[in-house]
């Protein structure tokens, strides 16, 4: 059963046609032709696995920045126990560097066209 399959699949992906709706319904992504299925793996696959990489990255690199900030911080004050910042300023610093960045470089970031990426396909395995 092609429904069946899609749920157990880390990702389905779907081709609507005549007898495919219940498994485009059940699937992560839906393509209209099978054809649409190079595109969807090489292009936005590569895309999105070097987001996600470059995301994970990222999240590390903002908490280590902090934590060492906070480490410098408690040290010239003795471990003393104070406050580094107001929780609404930890707050905003969380809010701002973690939503504002992953925003934009998710809409903008593009490392390779589109183009190239198809003409390429070894691509891919290597942003895996």
């Amino acid at each position: 059963n092609d429904v069946s399959m899609i749920q157990v699949a880390d990702t389905g992906v779907g081709i609507s046609g005549q007898e495919g709706m219940q498994a485009v319904m059940a699937s992560d992504f839906a393509i209209s032709q099978f054809r649409h299925l190079r595109k969807l793996l090489l292009v936005h696959g590569h895309w999105c696995y070097t987001r996600l990489t470059n995301m994970v990255l990222y999240f590390f690199y903002k908490n280590v920045t902090y934590v060492s900030l906070l480490f410098w911080y408690q040290f010239f004050c003795g471990f003393s126990g104070t406050s580094m910042t107001d929780y609404w300023i930890l707050i905003l610093f969380n809010l701002l560097f973690t939503s504002v960045p992953p925003i934009i470089y998710g809409v903008l970031d593009k490392d390779v066209s589109a183009e190239i990426l198809m003409e390429l396909p070894q691509l891919y395995t290597t942003s895996q």
